[in-house]
């Protein structure tokens, strides 16, 4: 079976935790360097896994030609200039959430896959967990009757100003991080673009980064997003799709560890008391490595791209219409 030679471009903690090992630990895929400004980084992290060749610049792990695709984990801010530049050299390119700062910008990732004819996947590892294929497919089955509302919160506390996420010209901001996941799936369930927007945004006074930002969706048909995404909070995530005829709740929905067996819970709602509502149990799997696997098997040409990086565009516009709409006060259209 064929597999893909990777190139991780920074040794940032994501790669490291998560996707470095869910590569290691799949079917389709082997780590053949790894790229740090830092040399003696870049070496360390090599050593620690095993990778053969590290390097102490981007730009010399673009130029092997032993690698067929670049994992770009790096600041939200470099997402689009790194992308591009792996496209130009040739790398198919798997990157990190969110695909840029705003939708004009991630324009130039569609030209240069154009001219490249590589391809590029936005790393939205929830789409590969067997528990959201399951939801999907309840909600297009009718299970809950029509999709009225859904509710998803993502929150956790992140106070170290030195950390990413707290650093506005890295592009940090709790909507830029986990937001983005409430809105992901709500197209993903819904099947469509929102209409319009509206969002209610905190930001700290020192670090300017959006703290807690809870926003309003309107889909075609009336159905409804309601979401918060936040730094500031215990940790709690948790997403409710509330049906015509029933109900699906999803008690650890983005990030569940590879270790943990999910579990959904469908109620018809006739029992307030909970006596109606029916579980299903999926084991426990690695997501991101079923995310890198389905990332190779498309750059091999083995199957088609389910989510082309024009969909990582169209999260950028309703996360610029939120942004716009904290200012405004109004509704704002994507």
């Amino acid at each position: 079976m064929p597999k893909i030679r990777w190139g991780i471009l920074s040794t940032a903690n994501i790669g490291i935790k998560r996707v470095i090992p869910a590569i290691l630990s799949g079917e389709r895929g082997g780590i053949a360097a790894i790229a740090s400004r830092d040399a003696s980084r870049a070496a360390e992290v090599a050593a620690r896994f095993a990778i053969p060749r590290s390097y102490g610049s981007y730009e010399a792990l673009l130029n092997d030609s032993k690698i067929d695709a670049i994992y770009n984990p790096l600041p939200n801010h470099l997402h689009v200039e790194w992308t591009v530049k792996a496209l130009n050299a040739g790398k198919h390119v798997l990157c990190e959430k969110p695909l840029g700062l705003n939708a004009p910008e991630t324009r130039a990732i569609v030209d240069a896959r154009e001219q490249s004819q590589k391809k590029v996947i936005e790393a939205f590892m929830v789409r590969h967990h067997p528990q959201w294929h399951r939801v999907r497919a309840l909600v297009r089955a009718g299970r809950i009757g029509t999709v009225r509302n859904m509710q998803s919160a993502f929150q956790f506390t992140v106070l170290d100003p030195n950390n990413v996420r707290n650093q506005a010209k890295l592009g940090g901001g709790a909507l830029y991080d986990v937001g983005c996941y409430p809105l992901v799936t709500a197209r993903y369930i819904f099947g469509a673009e929102p209409a319009r927007v509206i969002a209610l945004i905190n930001r700290d006074a020192d670090l300017g980064v959006d703290t807690l930002t809870s926003g309003l969706l309107e889909f075609p048909g009336g159905g409804q997003l309601v979401f918060s995404s936040g730094f500031r909070a215990a940790a709690y995530q948790r997403v409710t799709i509330l049906g015509s005829d029933g109900r699906i709740e999803m008690p650890v929905p983005f990030t569940p560890a590879k270790d943990f067996a999910c579990r959904i819970t469908i109620d018809s709602g006739k029992s307030l008391d909970g006596t109606s509502a029916e579980f299903e149990h999926f084991p426990a799997v690695d997501q991101y490595s079923l995310q890198c696997d389905a990332a190779a098997a498309a750059f091999l040409g083995e199957t088609q791209q389910e989510f082309p990086i024009e969909d990582g565009i169209a999260t950028m516009r309703i996360i610029d219409a939120l942004y716009r709409s904290a200012v405004s006060g109004r509704w704002e259209t994507p």
